[in-house]
């Protein structure tokens, strides 16, 4: 479990073909402004751009992952080439602050990236994506973009995309000051109202009566 406050970035350093998947090596970076990075151990679980991975190799700061190929089909992972940034955090021990919302790793789809508009001091964010999971969301609700916990500004349900406001200091420790229009990113919706949404479907789905039709009410 995480809580979607990147931690900082790493930049990928190799990436090699392992048994039908890929083998992901990062160099995690170790800039002043944060604390100082606590080397990672094999078996433990980070995420990489919002994709819960398991730690397979460490040294210092290099980390290795092995990366299956479902995973590479439905993330932005496989589409990654040696050069570019990830976003890195670790996984929450119990008695963490929790900075952002709980965010589970498990990557719910991609997004495309429509628009980038400077307001004032921060950015907003227009990203388009499928209509399963524009359902899930609601303004001033949480997203997870690229493993960056974010509020939702708008939801336009019928356009198909959504929007939210990035402030300068997530622009400079996250991707997402990297993001260009038409790039892809990973979405997790969220996961408390995910889980209410698809309760509320199985109740009622399997209770049409409990469902009131206009023409059953009464007349005024």
């Amino acid at each position: 479990m995480f809580s979607g406050i990147v931690e900082r970035k790493a930049q990928i350093v190799r990436m090699e073909s392992v048994q039908g998947g890929t083998r992901l090596s990062v160099e995690v970076e170790n800039p002043e402004q944060t604390a100082p990075w606590r080397p990672a151990t094999p078996g433990e679980s980070i995420s990489v751009s919002g994709v819960c991975l398991t730690v397979v190799e460490s040294a210092g700061r290099t980390l290795a992952f092995d990366v299956v190929p479902e995973t590479l089909r439905v993330t932005t992972l496989g589409g990654l080439a040696v050069g570019e940034s990830v976003n890195i955090e670790s996984s929450l021990a119990i008695g963490d602050l929790l900075g952002g919302h709980l965010v589970t790793g498990h990557v719910d789809g991609v997004g495309t990236l429509l628009e980038r508009r400077p307001e004032g001091s921060q950015e907003t964010f227009r990203i388009a994506t499928e209509a399963r999971l524009i359902a899930e969301m609601l303004p001033k609700g949480s997203i997870t973009v690229d493993g960056v916990s974010l509020t939702l500004v708008e939801v336009d349900r019928e356009a198909g995309w959504f929007s939210f406001a990035a402030i300068p200091h997530t622009l400079e420790i996250t991707t997402l000051g990297q993001r260009r229009e038409g790039e892809s990113v990973n979405l997790e919706t969220d996961a408390i109202g995910k889980w209410v949404l698809h309760g509320l479907r199985e109740i009622f789905s399997s209770r049409p009566d409990w469902i009131q039709r206009d023409t059953d009410a009464p007349e005024a």
